[in-house]
């Protein structure tokens, strides 16, 4: 494997040109509508998108994805470089950065803020820091990274939410006995280095951002970033009401437009409807353990599984709800993740195999079920609605459970669900996310599924030091296809990010990964 090794284009300057392009007024606040609220603002601890896509506009990695998703560049960091044995990261930090509180951000923080990233059972994204022994950093704000076998992803995985950089002072004189309970006390009004910092949370309604006075990159006209004096978040599950609110100038942008209603908004005078590249999935998430909250659940059999997959017809919901704009999944990766294997759509439709394999295993005449879908969400009750009537061809009455996010989340965490609709997207430019999220059984039991592969999961760690990239490639492949034949997912499609911004938005962008960018956004006077 050839050993990277990068250096910043410019240490003082970061604005990619897309960012850049038009951000040339400054000030006034953007106000974003969302689907739902976040519920924890820990970096390390917390597991959900809704956290996930704030959090890289409070806090600061050392390095940074690019807009594309598919490579690093600077952040708190200039340079770096990995060793020629692939045992040890070096990294140059910037100099005189600080947090949003002024204070100096010490080469400690980045030691303490790794290891903690990387202390064991310390949050469910620790898998993607696993590699790293030891952190050591220098007063002329040298990091020295060892590791404790090479890991071909660890640059990447400097890029990620959870190796974030944090205040050790402030994080530990916060109350708690515990890393848990300190940063529950933390995260009620966390402290970083990114382009805003936090305001004010009015829990399941609003949450306000402000401009980072000592934001360390620069915009075009050679002035610190962010443009924007801030940003507000308007929570508005229901898809209609956001788009309402959209349409009358009360919202600045707004996510999660549904696809029916894209042709619409492509011609309103006053909205850009932006369709941002992705690595988004789209999926029905099982259950597959035996029984769940004391019933039997045939969903634990692997044969009724395909049978759900091939009694749904793909195409025809991707008309449905993306209005032909998403694509067959070939994978449980999506086409943008490095080394998916797929070759074609997964289970393509087949009425007949569904029914034959429903009768080998034992459910000729079908059986009862449950999918939770996201209350409010037009996506969602569209998918629940389609497959309900197309699995009543082989005998399935499934029954759809309307329920807010929060709920949803939590019946999931705790195994109390049979399906759930669900959307994936990489937050790292490398399959080792997705996989030991999905199929890695250790990580959290294949998304709580309870499914579970001996081979999946010794292939897995394998890969975690697999420094010839065609052996890695092959164990990613076969990872793929023990998960796709009888995993715990019914595949749907992989759909674009659909954001609505008002015409005087310039410079934001939703990268593949996810994170909604708004260091270079600004709004027109």
């Amino acid at each position: 494997m050839k050993i990277v090794s990068l250096a910043a284009l410019a240490a003082a300057l970061f604005v990619s040109g897309s960012l850049a392009a038009n951000a040339t007024d400054r000030g006034g606040v953007m106000t974003y509508g969302r689907y739902a609220d976040s519920m924890f603002l820990d970096p390390v601890l917390n597991d959900a998108n809704v956290d996930i896509w704030v959090l890289s506009n409070i806090y600061d990695t050392l390095l940074l994805p690019t807009d594309d998703g598919q490579d690093v560049q600077a952040g708190l960091a200039t340079d770096w470089k990995v060793s020629d044995d692939g045992m040890t990261v070096t990294l140059k930090l910037r100099k005189d950065i600080k947090f949003s509180d002024g204070s100096p951000i010490l080469p400690s923080d980045v030691v303490w803020s790794l290891k903690r990233a990387a202390t064991p059972d310390n949050g469910i994204w620790g898998f993607l820091v696993s590699a790293i022994k030891d952190i050591t950093g220098s007063d002329d704000g040298t990091i020295v990274i060892s590791l404790n076998r090479p890991d071909p992803s660890i640059i990447p995985a400097l890029t990620v939410f959870n190796t974030a950089i944090m205040p050790e002072k402030l994080f530990e004189a916060a109350p708690g006995a515990t890393d848990a309970e300190k940063a529950k006390a933390f995260a009620e009004h966390p402290v970083g280095s990114g382009p805003f910092m936090f305001d004010s949370w009015e829990r399941g309604s609003t949450m306000k951002l402000v401009k980072n006075p000592y934001y360390w990159a620069l915009g075009d006209d050679g002035k610190p970033l962010p443009y924007l004096d801030g940003v507000t978040f308007e929570v508005i599950p229901d898809d209609a009401t956001r788009i309402l609110k959209l349409q009358s100038g009360d919202l600045d942008g707004a996510e999660f437009i549904p696809y029916a209603r894209v042709a619409e908004l492509k011609t309103a005078d006053n909205l850009n409807m932006e369709l941002f590249p992705s690595t988004k999935i789209v999926y029905l998430s099982m259950n597959v353990r035996p029984q769940v909250d004391g019933a039997d659940n045939p969903l634990s059999n692997p044969k009724v599984r395909q049978a759900l997959n091939y009694a749904t017809n793909k195409d025809a919901i991707i008309q449905i709800v993306t209005m032909g704009v998403g694509s067959p999944m070939k994978s449980f990766m999506s086409s943008a993740t490095p080394l998916n294997s797929g070759t074609g759509p997964l289970f393509p439709y087949d009425l007949e195999k569904a029914k034959a394999l429903m009768a080998e295993a034992g459910y000729p005449d079908g059986f009862s079920t449950s999918l939770l879908v996201l209350a409010g969400n037009q996506d969602d009750l569209s998918i629940g609605t389609a497959v309900q009537q197309m699995w009543a061809a082989i005998g399935v009455k499934l029954e759809l459970k309307q329920v807010d996010n929060a709920t949803r989340t939590d019946l999931y965490r705790n195994g109390h669900f049979f399906m759930q609709t669900s959307t994936w997207t990489d937050d790292i430019a490398d399959p080792s996310e997705i996989t030991s999220y999905f199929a890695y059984s250790p990580t959290i039991e294949s998304q709580h599924s309870g499914w579970k592969s001996d081979e999946a999961d010794k292939l897995f760690e394998q890969s975690q030091s697999e420094r010839d990239p065609a052996k890695r490639a092959a164990e990613y492949a076969r990872i793929q296809e023990l998960h796709n034949t009888d995993g715990p997912l019914v595949f749907l499609y992989e759909s674009p990010y659909p954001v609505a911004l008002n015409k005087k938005v310039n410079g934001f962008i939703q990268i593949p990964l996810g994170n909604n960018i708004f260091r270079a956004a600004s709004l027109t006077k």
